[in-house]
């Protein structure tokens, strides 16, 4: 049964069909329908992803039939386990009670993946020659410092090896540059990465200032922070000046 047949049947239970006469409310066959077409989001989030029915269950620490019998419809998660699955599907959580599926339209997510890595060795790449050649050294200088042959450098910088992290960590001393220069900063990934090492930043702060924060109410004034924080450092003496003036 498809999505469309599922919510064609949810209306009509709801009475919202072209049924002439009208018909008992049937409870039972209303969560069952329910749970069909919270089975269909599951399922679909869960393909999109490239994730597999073992996966999901190693996440949720359940046996993999019971992701099974969710997908079926024939039971349902709680509200916390879908809470996590909407984390690690990369949907937000209202997917799981909307009413669209994300479809055959979006490009295969697996053969994505892969092409975003093949793009990513290729400008992980050009960036460590960047570096190299900012730094002033030659493939053998590298070499000479790092000990990985020249010729693996070499399909390093073209992209047509993938670079291991201990290699890169090695490389990036070496060209003086941090591991951070080679992370992607733009696109859905980049952004996402930014968005996490920014609450990891945000949740390290002093409890104190966290909570001021997260304080809706302060928000004018780290606006008003902000602003400062743009500002030539001669209008902020004389800003400072102008309040020392009339605090005297």
């Amino acid at each position: 049964m498809g999505f469309g047949d599922i919510s064609a049947r949810m209306k009509k239970l709801g009475g919202q069909g072209d049924a002439p006469e009208e018909k008992p409310y049937d409870s039972e066959a209303s969560y069952h329908l329910r749970g069909k077409m919270l089975g269909v989001l599951i399922q679909d989030a869960r393909l999109h992803s490239a994730r597999t029915i073992e996966d999901c269950a190693r996440l949720l620490h359940v046996a993999p039939e019971e992701i099974a019998a969710w997908e079926y419809g024939d039971r349902t998660p709680s509200l916390p386990q879908i809470e996590v699955l909407a984390y690690y599907l990369g949907v937000p959580v209202s997917h799981f009670w909307g009413q669209e599926t994300i479809g055959d339209d979006k490009s295969n997510a697996q053969s994505s993946q892969s092409e975003y890595i093949k793009l990513r060795d290729r400008m992980i790449g050009a960036l460590l020659r960047s570096a190299r050649e900012e730094a002033e050294l030659s493939i053998e200088d590298v070499s000479e410092a790092t000990y990985i042959a020249t010729d693996l450098l070499q399909h390093y910088e073209l992209g047509e090896l993938s670079i291991p992290m201990h290699h890169l960590s090695t490389l990036s001393s070496a060209v003086n540059k941090n591991i951070s220069y080679f992370v992607e900063t733009s696109g859905y990934i980049g952004e996402l990465l930014q968005i996490r090492e920014e609450w990891k930043k945000f949740t390290d702060m002093d409890d104190n200032l966290r909570e001021f924060a997260s304080n809706p109410s302060n928000l004018g004034f780290i606006q008003i922070a902000v602003m400062f924080s743009k500002m030539p450092t001669d209008d902020l003496r004389k800003i400072a000046e102008g309040l020392l003036e009339i605090t005297m």
